[in-house]
């Protein structure tokens, strides 16, 4: 029997055999799912800033799952330690829209794709490949990882559903 396992905002986890990660709310924030193929050891990080060193609040830098920077590399070593291999990882990213009309906070401002450039940048120097993507526009989604098969489902009010 399958269970959910609910990622939430600035977290990550990992999950096997038939288990399903959730992450809800992706506005700006942008969810990274990696997947083994071969050991069916699947992961979802929902990041929300793109790097710890744009933010020099001290309290902000002991939550590491919320910096693509950090996160990602997390994300990464738990499923190794769970029996994943890195150089079979692939990624599938979600998110990073515009959600907010412009705003004159620098460190705010267009977060959605400065988040999403962040993740790609991240995994190109971790060699993780992106094979889908779901990112950008005007719209929050809710991102589903398979463990059994690595297929990402995006669903997203009034725009359907989507598998990757």
């Amino acid at each position: 029997m399958s269970k959910t396992i609910v990622v939430g905002i600035a977290d990550y986890n990992i999950a096997k055999d038939c288990d399903v990660l959730v992450t809800y709310a992706l506005g700006s924030c942008v969810g990274i799912c990696l997947y083994d193929p071969l050991t069916k050891i699947a992961g979802l990080s929902h990041i929300m800033l793109p790097t710890i060193t744009e933010f020099n609040d001290p309290r902000m830098t002991l939550q590491r799952g919320k910096y693509a920077d950090t996160a990602i590399e997390l994300l990464m070593q738990s499923m190794i330690n769970a029996g994943a291999l890195r150089i079979r990882l692939r990624a599938k990213i979600a998110g990073g829209a515009q959600m907010f009309a412009p705003i004159n906070n620098k460190n705010l401002a267009g977060i959605g794709e400065r988040n999403v450039i962040a993740v790609k940048k991240e995994l190109a120097r971790l060699r993780i490949p992106i094979v889908a993507e779901d990112t950008g526009k005007d719209y929050g989604r809710t991102q589903f990882l398979s463990a059994e098969d690595g297929k990402m489902r995006i669903k997203s009010v009034n725009r359907g559903e989507s598998i990757y």
